[in-house]
Protein backbone atom coordinates (compact mmCIF):
# COMPACT_ATOMS: atom_id res chain seq x y z
CA UNK A 1 0.00 0.00 0.00
CA UNK A 2 1.37 3.22 -1.43
CA UNK A 3 -1.00 5.64 0.19
CA UNK A 4 -0.61 7.71 2.94
CA UNK A 5 -3.96 7.80 3.97
CA UNK A 6 -4.58 3.52 3.46
CA UNK A 7 -1.47 3.29 6.17
CA UNK A 8 -2.91 5.78 8.03
CA UNK A 9 -6.28 4.00 8.28
CA UNK A 10 -4.65 0.78 8.59
CA UNK A 11 -2.00 1.07 11.57
CA UNK A 12 -4.69 3.44 13.72
CA UNK A 13 -8.01 0.93 12.90
CA UNK A 14 -5.85 -1.79 12.90
CA UNK A 15 -4.54 -0.80 17.23
CA UNK A 16 -8.20 0.52 17.92
CA UNK A 17 -9.08 -3.53 16.79
CA UNK A 18 -6.52 -4.94 18.58
CA UNK A 19 -7.15 -2.28 21.66
CA UNK A 20 -10.99 -3.10 21.45
CA UNK A 21 -9.95 -7.27 21.38
CA UNK A 22 -8.18 -7.41 24.55
CA UNK A 23 -10.40 -4.66 26.17
CA UNK A 24 -13.16 -7.03 25.56
CA UNK A 25 -11.44 -10.23 26.86
CA UNK A 26 -10.56 -8.41 29.73
CA UNK A 27 -13.73 -7.40 30.04
CA UNK A 28 -15.17 -10.83 29.61
CA UNK A 29 -12.75 -12.07 32.34
CA UNK A 30 -13.72 -9.59 35.38
CA UNK A 31 -17.30 -9.85 34.57
CA UNK A 32 -17.40 -13.84 34.27
CA UNK A 33 -15.08 -13.88 37.80
CA UNK A 34 -17.23 -10.54 39.57
CA UNK A 35 -20.40 -13.02 37.98
CA UNK A 36 -18.72 -16.06 39.98
CA UNK A 37 -18.42 -13.95 43.03
CA UNK A 38 -22.21 -12.91 43.38
CA UNK A 39 -23.32 -16.43 42.69
CA UNK A 40 -20.76 -17.66 45.46
CA UNK A 41 -22.40 -14.64 47.74
CA UNK A 42 -25.93 -16.18 46.85
CA UNK A 43 -25.42 -19.52 47.48
CA UNK A 44 -24.13 -18.20 50.97
CA UNK A 45 -27.27 -16.14 51.56
CA UNK A 46 -29.61 -19.01 50.86
CA UNK A 47 -27.74 -20.81 53.58
CA UNK A 48 -28.37 -18.10 55.67
CA UNK A 49 -31.78 -17.85 54.55
CA UNK A 50 -33.02 -21.17 55.29
CA UNK A 51 -31.20 -20.85 59.13
CA UNK A 52 -33.17 -18.44 59.72
CA UNK A 53 -36.53 -18.94 58.23
CA UNK A 54 -36.76 -22.06 57.43
CA UNK A 55 -37.74 -24.30 54.35
CA UNK A 56 -41.12 -23.00 52.89
CA UNK A 57 -42.51 -24.05 49.50
CA UNK A 58 -45.99 -24.81 48.55
CA UNK A 59 -45.59 -27.47 45.98
CA UNK A 60 -42.92 -29.44 47.20
CA UNK A 61 -43.36 -31.25 43.58
CA UNK A 62 -42.86 -27.92 41.92
CA UNK A 63 -39.22 -27.48 43.84
CA UNK A 64 -38.08 -31.13 43.40
CA UNK A 65 -38.39 -30.60 39.37
CA UNK A 66 -36.87 -27.33 39.25
CA UNK A 67 -33.76 -27.63 37.12
CA UNK A 68 -32.72 -23.80 37.65
CA UNK A 69 -30.21 -22.16 39.68
CA UNK A 70 -29.83 -23.62 43.04
CA UNK A 71 -29.57 -26.98 45.02
CA UNK A 72 -30.53 -27.43 48.59
CA UNK A 73 -29.66 -30.27 50.74
CA UNK A 74 -30.03 -30.54 54.16
CA UNK A 75 -28.74 -32.85 56.50
CA UNK A 76 -29.38 -33.40 60.74
CA UNK A 77 -26.65 -34.00 63.12
CA UNK A 78 -26.77 -37.56 62.68
CA UNK A 79 -25.82 -37.34 59.29
CA UNK A 80 -28.55 -38.28 57.40
CA UNK A 81 -30.47 -36.32 54.56
CA UNK A 82 -33.52 -34.26 55.47
CA UNK A 83 -34.24 -32.12 52.79
CA UNK A 84 -33.02 -32.20 49.09
CA UNK A 85 -34.79 -30.43 46.38
CA UNK A 86 -33.40 -33.30 44.06
CA UNK A 87 -35.30 -36.47 43.36
CA UNK A 88 -31.97 -38.14 43.54
CA UNK A 89 -29.04 -37.83 46.11
CA UNK A 90 -26.89 -34.46 45.14
CA UNK A 91 -23.66 -33.37 45.70
CA UNK A 92 -21.76 -35.03 48.59
CA UNK A 93 -22.07 -33.43 52.34
CA UNK A 94 -18.59 -30.84 52.34
CA UNK A 95 -16.98 -29.10 54.75
CA UNK A 96 -17.93 -26.39 56.00
CA UNK A 97 -17.19 -23.08 53.63
CA UNK A 98 -17.56 -22.74 49.46
CA UNK A 99 -16.38 -25.42 48.03
CA UNK A 100 -16.06 -26.29 44.01
CA UNK A 101 -15.90 -30.29 43.48
CA UNK A 102 -16.42 -32.59 40.83
CA UNK A 103 -19.40 -34.98 41.39
CA UNK A 104 -20.90 -36.83 38.17
CA UNK A 105 -18.66 -35.74 35.84
CA UNK A 106 -19.60 -32.16 36.53
CA UNK A 107 -18.44 -29.35 38.29
CA UNK A 108 -20.44 -27.68 41.26
CA UNK A 109 -20.14 -24.72 43.25
CA UNK A 110 -20.89 -25.60 46.88
CA UNK A 111 -21.59 -23.67 49.64
CA UNK A 112 -21.76 -25.62 53.14
CA UNK A 113 -22.94 -24.22 56.77
CA UNK A 114 -23.43 -25.81 59.93
CA UNK A 115 -25.90 -24.07 61.93
CA UNK A 116 -28.26 -25.66 64.78
CA UNK A 117 -27.17 -29.28 64.21
CA UNK A 118 -28.43 -29.21 61.14
CA UNK A 119 -25.83 -28.69 57.96
CA UNK A 120 -27.03 -26.98 55.29
CA UNK A 121 -25.57 -27.09 51.67
CA UNK A 122 -27.00 -24.89 48.47
CA UNK A 123 -25.33 -25.79 44.98
CA UNK A 124 -25.42 -25.21 41.59
CA UNK A 125 -23.24 -26.49 38.54
CA UNK A 126 -20.53 -24.43 36.61
CA UNK A 127 -22.62 -25.14 33.22
CA UNK A 128 -25.85 -23.38 34.45
CA UNK A 129 -23.95 -20.54 35.58
CA UNK A 130 -22.22 -20.47 32.21
CA UNK A 131 -25.40 -20.39 30.57
CA UNK A 132 -26.81 -17.52 32.64
CA UNK A 133 -23.53 -15.64 32.15
CA UNK A 134 -24.05 -16.03 28.22
CA UNK A 135 -27.12 -14.66 28.26
CA UNK A 136 -25.87 -11.11 29.58
CA UNK A 137 -22.63 -11.68 28.30
CA UNK A 138 -23.51 -9.77 24.50
CA UNK A 139 -24.91 -6.86 26.65
CA UNK A 140 -21.75 -6.43 28.13
CA UNK A 141 -19.82 -6.04 24.96
CA UNK A 142 -22.15 -4.70 22.89
CA UNK A 143 -21.06 -1.01 23.86
CA UNK A 144 -17.52 -1.51 23.52
CA UNK A 145 -18.27 -2.69 19.88
CA UNK A 146 -20.48 0.30 19.32
CA UNK A 147 -17.41 2.55 20.53
CA UNK A 148 -14.99 0.54 18.22
CA UNK A 149 -17.35 1.35 15.14
CA UNK A 150 -17.35 5.05 16.10
CA UNK A 151 -13.88 5.38 16.92
CA UNK A 152 -13.23 3.74 13.51
CA UNK A 153 -15.25 6.24 11.78
CA UNK A 154 -13.79 9.08 13.67
CA UNK A 155 -10.14 8.37 12.84
CA UNK A 156 -11.54 7.42 9.33
CA UNK A 157 -12.53 11.78 9.18
CA UNK A 158 -9.87 13.04 10.93
CA UNK A 159 -7.03 11.48 9.02
CA UNK A 160 -9.26 12.97 5.97
CA UNK A 161 -9.35 15.93 7.57
CA UNK A 162 -5.91 15.87 8.53
CA UNK A 163 -4.49 15.22 5.15
CA UNK A 164 -6.79 17.66 3.50
CA UNK A 165 -4.52 20.66 3.40
CA UNK A 166 -1.63 18.16 1.10
CA UNK A 167 -5.26 17.85 -1.17
CA UNK A 168 -5.43 21.49 -1.45
CA UNK A 169 -1.55 21.97 -2.19
CA UNK A 170 -2.21 19.47 -4.92
CA UNK A 171 -4.82 20.99 -6.37
CA UNK A 172 -3.16 24.73 -6.15
CA UNK A 173 -0.20 23.16 -7.86
CA UNK A 174 -2.04 21.52 -10.39
CA UNK A 175 -3.62 24.82 -11.42
CA UNK A 176 0.03 26.44 -11.60
CA UNK A 177 1.47 26.53 -15.05
CA UNK A 178 4.34 28.43 -17.13
CA UNK A 179 3.08 31.69 -16.83
CA UNK A 180 1.95 31.71 -13.22
CA UNK A 181 4.60 30.04 -11.41
CA UNK A 182 3.53 31.84 -8.65
CA UNK A 183 3.98 31.00 -4.60
CA UNK A 184 1.73 28.80 -2.75
CA UNK A 185 0.26 30.65 0.24
CA UNK A 186 1.21 28.69 3.22
CA UNK A 187 0.17 30.34 6.15
CA UNK A 188 -2.47 28.62 7.22
CA UNK A 189 -1.24 25.68 6.41
CA UNK A 190 -0.06 22.53 9.41
CA UNK A 191 3.42 23.01 10.88
CA UNK A 192 4.04 19.61 8.94
CA UNK A 193 2.98 20.66 5.78
CA UNK A 194 4.50 24.29 5.67
CA UNK A 195 7.76 23.94 5.28
CA UNK A 196 7.15 21.29 2.22
CA UNK A 197 5.28 24.23 0.58
CA UNK A 198 7.97 26.63 1.25
CA UNK A 199 10.59 24.49 -0.53
CA UNK A 200 7.96 23.96 -3.27
CA UNK A 201 8.05 27.68 -3.41
CA UNK A 202 11.79 28.33 -3.69
CA UNK A 203 11.49 26.16 -6.86
CA UNK A 204 8.92 27.49 -8.54
CA UNK A 205 10.86 31.15 -7.79
CA UNK A 206 14.13 29.44 -9.18
CA UNK A 207 11.92 28.01 -12.04
CA UNK A 208 10.22 31.57 -12.72
CA UNK A 209 13.62 32.82 -12.16
CA UNK A 210 15.21 30.45 -14.78
CA UNK A 211 11.99 30.36 -17.35
CA UNK A 212 12.81 34.00 -17.64
CA UNK A 213 16.45 33.81 -17.96
CA UNK A 214 15.47 31.50 -21.03
CA UNK A 215 13.06 33.62 -22.48
CA UNK A 216 15.27 36.70 -22.53
CA UNK A 217 18.42 35.24 -23.85
CA UNK A 218 16.39 33.78 -26.84
CA UNK A 219 15.20 36.87 -27.45
CA UNK A 220 18.30 38.42 -26.92
CA UNK A 221 20.19 35.66 -29.09
CA UNK A 222 17.22 36.02 -31.95
CA UNK A 223 17.82 39.65 -32.00
CA UNK A 224 21.70 39.43 -32.16
CA UNK A 225 22.03 36.66 -34.74
CA UNK A 226 18.92 39.02 -37.26
CA UNK A 227 21.86 41.40 -37.38
CA UNK A 228 24.92 39.34 -39.08
CA UNK A 229 22.70 37.33 -40.75
CA UNK A 230 21.09 40.36 -42.39
CA UNK A 231 24.64 41.51 -43.32
CA UNK A 232 25.60 38.12 -45.09
CA UNK A 233 22.07 38.00 -46.81
CA UNK A 234 23.26 41.94 -48.21
CA UNK A 235 26.68 40.49 -48.76
CA UNK A 236 25.09 37.52 -50.88
CA UNK A 237 23.10 39.52 -52.99
CA UNK A 238 26.04 42.14 -53.27
CA UNK A 239 28.35 38.99 -54.56
CA UNK A 240 25.67 38.03 -57.20
CA UNK A 241 25.43 41.12 -58.65
CA UNK A 242 29.18 41.68 -58.92
CA UNK A 243 29.86 42.98 -62.26
CA UNK A 244 34.12 42.40 -62.44
CA UNK A 245 36.29 39.49 -60.43
CA UNK A 246 37.45 42.24 -58.19
CA UNK A 247 33.87 43.50 -57.27
CA UNK A 248 32.36 39.89 -56.54
CA UNK A 249 36.32 38.81 -54.50
CA UNK A 250 36.09 41.90 -52.35
CA UNK A 251 32.03 41.01 -51.50
CA UNK A 252 32.67 37.54 -50.50
CA UNK A 253 35.76 38.58 -48.41
CA UNK A 254 32.84 40.55 -46.78
CA UNK A 255 30.00 37.61 -46.94
CA UNK A 256 32.71 35.50 -45.75
CA UNK A 257 33.65 37.93 -42.08
CA UNK A 258 30.32 38.01 -41.72
CA UNK A 259 29.72 34.39 -42.00
CA UNK A 260 33.09 34.28 -39.19
CA UNK A 261 30.65 37.02 -37.16
CA UNK A 262 27.90 34.88 -37.20
CA UNK A 263 29.42 31.53 -36.20
CA UNK A 264 31.62 33.53 -33.24
CA UNK A 265 28.32 34.44 -32.16
CA UNK A 266 26.92 31.22 -32.45
CA UNK A 267 29.62 29.46 -30.49
CA UNK A 268 29.41 32.26 -27.73
CA UNK A 269 25.92 31.47 -27.41
CA UNK A 270 26.46 27.33 -27.07
CA UNK A 271 28.79 27.96 -24.92
CA UNK A 272 26.51 30.02 -22.51
CA UNK A 273 24.44 27.62 -22.66
CA UNK A 274 26.07 24.90 -21.40
CA UNK A 275 26.82 26.63 -18.33
CA UNK A 276 23.32 27.43 -17.85
CA UNK A 277 22.73 25.24 -14.29
CA UNK A 278 19.83 23.12 -16.10
CA UNK A 279 22.23 22.33 -18.68
CA UNK A 280 25.35 21.64 -17.48
CA UNK A 281 27.31 18.67 -15.65
CA UNK A 282 29.68 20.21 -13.35
CA UNK A 283 32.35 17.46 -13.07
CA UNK A 284 35.36 18.81 -10.64
CA UNK A 285 39.18 17.20 -11.14
CA UNK A 286 42.06 18.27 -10.30
CA UNK A 287 44.80 20.08 -13.23
CA UNK A 288 47.51 22.21 -13.58
CA UNK A 289 46.28 25.48 -14.21
CA UNK A 290 49.66 27.01 -15.71
CA UNK A 291 49.56 24.77 -17.83
CA UNK A 292 46.05 25.22 -19.01
CA UNK A 293 47.06 28.78 -19.52
CA UNK A 294 49.75 28.16 -21.74
CA UNK A 295 47.84 26.09 -24.08
CA UNK A 296 45.38 28.19 -24.30
CA UNK A 297 47.84 31.26 -25.24
CA UNK A 298 49.74 29.10 -27.66
CA UNK A 299 46.40 28.07 -29.16
CA UNK A 300 45.43 32.23 -29.83
CA UNK A 301 49.32 32.99 -30.91
CA UNK A 302 48.16 32.85 -34.67
CA UNK A 303 45.29 35.02 -34.06
CA UNK A 304 48.02 37.20 -32.05
CA UNK A 305 50.82 37.50 -34.83
CA UNK A 306 48.15 37.81 -37.64
CA UNK A 307 47.33 41.17 -35.76
CA UNK A 308 50.83 42.07 -34.79
CA UNK A 309 50.44 41.75 -30.96
CA UNK A 310 52.59 40.69 -28.66
CA UNK A 311 51.18 37.44 -26.63
CA UNK A 312 53.23 36.14 -24.15
CA UNK A 313 52.86 34.42 -20.71
CA UNK A 314 55.30 36.43 -17.93
CA UNK A 315 55.23 34.62 -14.23
CA UNK A 316 53.79 31.26 -14.38
CA UNK A 317 53.33 29.93 -11.15
CA UNK A 318 53.10 26.14 -10.97
CA UNK A 319 49.49 25.85 -9.36
CA UNK A 320 47.08 23.00 -9.03
CA UNK A 321 43.35 23.74 -8.72
CA UNK A 322 40.12 21.27 -8.67
CA UNK A 323 38.38 22.66 -11.51
CA UNK A 324 36.32 21.93 -14.57
CA UNK A 325 38.92 22.16 -17.39
CA UNK A 326 36.11 22.57 -20.32
CA UNK A 327 34.84 25.84 -18.88
CA UNK A 328 38.01 27.31 -17.59
CA UNK A 329 39.48 26.60 -21.30
CA UNK A 330 36.30 28.64 -22.26
CA UNK A 331 37.04 31.28 -19.96
CA UNK A 332 40.61 31.83 -20.68
CA UNK A 333 39.61 31.63 -24.73
CA UNK A 334 37.32 34.42 -24.37
CA UNK A 335 39.56 36.74 -21.75
CA UNK A 336 42.99 36.58 -24.04
CA UNK A 337 40.63 36.47 -27.41
CA UNK A 338 38.83 40.03 -25.89
CA UNK A 339 42.67 41.30 -24.85
CA UNK A 340 43.75 40.64 -28.57
CA UNK A 341 40.88 41.98 -30.61
CA UNK A 342 41.03 45.15 -28.64
CA UNK A 343 44.72 45.88 -28.39
CA UNK A 344 45.43 48.16 -31.54
CA UNK A 345 48.82 46.29 -33.79
CA UNK A 346 52.19 46.55 -32.40
CA UNK A 347 50.40 46.30 -29.29
CA UNK A 348 51.12 43.50 -26.20
CA UNK A 349 49.11 41.30 -24.23
CA UNK A 350 50.82 39.72 -20.86
CA UNK A 351 49.22 36.51 -18.94
CA UNK A 352 50.70 35.69 -15.68
CA UNK A 353 49.60 33.33 -12.76
CA UNK A 354 50.81 33.00 -9.34
CA UNK A 355 49.54 32.46 -5.80
CA UNK A 356 47.80 35.57 -3.60
CA UNK A 357 46.34 35.00 0.06
CA UNK A 358 45.49 31.25 -0.80
CA UNK A 359 43.96 31.81 -4.22
CA UNK A 360 45.19 31.03 -7.62
CA UNK A 361 45.48 34.59 -9.48
CA UNK A 362 45.25 34.58 -13.24
CA UNK A 363 45.69 38.53 -14.81
CA UNK A 364 45.70 40.03 -18.20
CA UNK A 365 46.87 42.49 -19.25
CA UNK A 366 46.77 44.31 -22.87
CA UNK A 367 47.22 47.94 -24.11
CA UNK A 368 43.82 48.39 -25.44
CA UNK A 369 41.94 51.39 -24.92
CA UNK A 370 40.55 49.76 -21.70
CA UNK A 371 36.90 49.95 -20.12
CA UNK A 372 35.78 53.03 -18.36
CA UNK A 373 35.24 52.66 -14.31
CA UNK A 374 31.69 53.61 -14.75
CA UNK A 375 30.84 50.24 -16.81
CA UNK A 376 33.36 48.17 -15.80
CA UNK A 377 30.30 46.41 -13.95
CA UNK A 378 27.69 46.32 -16.94
CA UNK A 379 30.19 44.79 -19.18
CA UNK A 380 29.58 41.47 -16.95
CA UNK A 381 25.92 41.65 -18.64
CA UNK A 382 24.60 39.54 -21.36
CA UNK A 383 24.88 41.56 -24.73
CA UNK A 384 26.71 44.35 -23.21
CA UNK A 385 29.08 46.58 -25.25
CA UNK A 386 30.57 49.56 -25.00
CA UNK A 387 28.87 52.74 -26.99
CA UNK A 388 30.63 52.81 -30.24
CA UNK A 389 33.04 50.29 -29.89
CA UNK A 390 33.85 49.22 -33.56
CA UNK A 391 35.62 46.12 -32.80
CA UNK A 392 32.78 43.01 -33.90
CA UNK A 393 31.67 40.69 -31.11
CA UNK A 394 28.81 39.36 -29.56
CA UNK A 395 29.00 40.82 -25.71
CA UNK A 396 28.46 37.50 -24.62
CA UNK A 397 32.98 36.69 -23.41
CA UNK A 398 32.33 38.79 -20.17
CA UNK A 399 29.18 37.08 -19.33
CA UNK A 400 30.78 33.93 -19.95
CA UNK A 401 33.54 34.14 -17.85
CA UNK A 402 31.68 35.50 -14.96
CA UNK A 403 29.83 32.52 -15.15
CA UNK A 404 32.62 30.42 -15.19
CA UNK A 405 34.42 32.14 -12.23
CA UNK A 406 30.80 32.00 -10.22
CA UNK A 407 30.75 28.05 -10.80
CA UNK A 408 34.10 27.60 -9.43
CA UNK A 409 33.97 29.93 -6.39
CA UNK A 410 36.24 32.78 -7.32
CA UNK A 411 36.03 36.37 -8.22
CA UNK A 412 37.17 38.85 -11.18
CA UNK A 413 37.82 42.58 -11.42
CA UNK A 414 38.38 45.07 -13.86
CA UNK A 415 41.44 47.26 -13.44
CA UNK A 416 43.61 49.43 -15.31
CA UNK A 417 46.61 48.35 -16.70
CA UNK A 418 50.10 49.93 -16.45
CA UNK A 419 49.99 50.96 -20.06
CA UNK A 420 46.74 52.92 -20.29
CA UNK A 421 44.68 48.95 -21.25
CA UNK A 422 42.58 46.86 -19.33
CA UNK A 423 43.76 44.28 -16.67
CA UNK A 424 41.57 41.43 -15.81
CA UNK A 425 42.48 39.78 -12.87
CA UNK A 426 40.66 35.92 -11.94
CA UNK A 427 41.51 34.37 -8.55
CA UNK A 428 40.44 30.78 -7.81
CA UNK A 429 40.58 28.83 -4.74
CA UNK A 430 43.00 26.78 -4.19
CA UNK A 431 42.69 23.04 -2.84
Amino acid sequence: MNSIRGRLLLWQISALLLTGLIASVTTYLLAWDAFNRVRDYGLEQIAYSVVRHGIEYENEEEVRNDHGQFVSQIWTADGSLFFSSLKDIGPPRQEPGLNIVEWENTEWHVFTLKEGGLTIQVANTSANRARRFADIAPWLLLPLGVLVVALALLIRAAVSRALAPLELVRGEIGRRGVQTLHALDSRSLPDEVAPLVDTLNDLLVRLDQALVSQRRFIADAAHELRTPLTAVKLQAQIARRAESAGEREAALDQLAGGVDRAAHLVDQLLGMARLEPAARQTVFAPLALNALVKQTVADLSTLAESRDIDLGVGECAALGIIGQAESLRLMLDNLIDNAVRYTPAGGRVDVEVRARDHMALISISDSGPGIPAAQRERVFERFQRLAGAEIPGSGLGLSIVKQVVDLHGGGITLDEAAGGGLKVMVTLPLP
